[in-house]
């Protein structure tokens, strides 16, 4: 099962998110080969980092659970809340298979939040410009709760404008990069 989890930051907690990055990375090597994508949100220039993205293949939601929740920094009160959703990957591939690789060209995560009929399952457009594509589910899989997208845009109305506008109830467009160690 695959899932989004979104740990977005809480204001004033850079200093300390510095201090955790090597235990950060060394608690997501753990789960290196169920990683499908990883990164940092980031502020409006792209200077400091906002929250955390992953996207994992766990056994289940409460494996997903522990990942989101153990994580250090979460631990450590960096972050002030977590986006947890079953997601699935219409891809079918991780970041690392992104055409377009690690860099050149804005990235962004699209995160659309809705309910009821499900919209947007295929990817839309040039799927060499996505990076992640797919539907939120609930727990079960059975109710779809939006779309979450990594994506390479021009800028971000660029980005928002893969989700079908008025079939959410919003949507939110963020500064993103590839994460990881650096190499």
């Amino acid at each position: 099962m695959e899932f989004l989890c979104y740990h977005r930051d809480r204001p004033g907690s850079l200093t300390l998110r510095d201090e955790l990055l090597d235990a950060h990375w060394s608690y997501m090597d753990r789960y290196a080969t169920e990683m499908i994508a990883r990164g940092p949100t980031l502020t409006g220039d792209g200077e400091l980092p906002r929250g955390s993205v992953h996207i994992v293949d766990l056994p289940d939601p409460a494996a997903a659970r522990s990942f989101a929740f153990d994580e250090p920094n979460y631990q450590a009160g960096v972050y002030r809340d977590v986006l947890l959703r079953r997601w699935r990957n219409t891809l079918g591939r991780t970041m690392w298979d992104f055409p377009g690789g690690r860099t050149g060209g804005d990235r962004y995560l699209v995160l659309g939040f809705g309910s009821g009929q499900a919209v947007d399952l295929a990817p839309p457009g040039d799927p060499d410009e996505l990076i992640a594509y797919g539907p939120l589910l609930s727990d079960d899989g059975a109710a779809w709760l939006g779309t979450a997208a990594l994506v390479r845009a021009p800028a971000p109305d660029a980005a928002r404008a893969i989700l079908t506008r008025d079939r959410y109830a919003e949507i939110e467009v963020h500064n993103w990069r590839f994460g990881g160690r650096p190499s």
